[in-house]
């Protein structure tokens, strides 16, 4: 899942530039969840975000499923089309696909989540249907999306599911945040 990523900024002079202009670096797998890749296009790890000259990629490093404390993360994820392997799966393998991920502990498969890929991110998300369809699980709903549909995800338990027989392609904006005291009342206990 080759993504051309062009990033501009400024030389030593104040001129705008081009700093990188290729393939985003940042492709994942997940040997745990086969058919599943993601590409990390940019993170931050606090906002406002210090603009300067000179930025190392911050894509390269361990997987992180989360933005930083503070930061955010624009990520393109192909899904392939959900298997029996994954509608069978059990509670540890959902955890180990998790794991996998950079996100140790992240399902709450096996703990309310009824679905194996189910999870809760302190997060809002911007999920951008880019091809294909794929449906978004949550504890008593799903919603369909289809390419150019938008989908704002605010810290809920949910889970992506492609039931077509073709690749969905999603664009998300992940965006750290924070429960309040209410929300952290209803989830005391899970890990996040």
């Amino acid at each position: 899942m080759p993504v051309r990523r062009v990033v501009v900024g400024h030389n030593q002079q104040g001129k705008s530039v081009v700093i990188s202009d290729g393939i985003a670096p940042s492709i994942r797998t997940n040997p745990a969840r086969p058919g599943h890749i993601s590409n990390d296009l940019w993170k931050t790890g606090e906002l406002p975000y210090p603009l300067h000259p000179v930025h190392e990629d911050p894509t390269l490093g361990p997987r992180q499923i989360h933005p930083p404390k503070g930061g955010t993360i624009i990520r393109i994820a192909e899904i392939a089309p959900e298997t029996d392997e994954i509608k069978n799966m059990s509670p540890d393998k959902a955890q180990e696909v998790f794991k996998n991920m950079g996100n140790q502990g992240a399902s709450t498969f096996g703990r309310g989540g009824r679905h194996p890929m189910m999870h809760r991110t302190q997060t809002i998300d911007y999920a951008i249907c880019i091809e294909g369809e794929i449906t978004m699980l949550l504890d008593e709903a799903e919603v369909e999306l289809r390419a150019g549909d938008v989908l704002i995800q605010l810290g809920t338990n949910h889970a992506w599911s492609n039931r077509s027989s073709k690749v969905a392609k999603m664009l998300y904006v992940l965006i750290d945040g924070q429960f309040d005291d209410q929300m952290k009342q209803w989830f005391e206990g899970e890990e996040h």
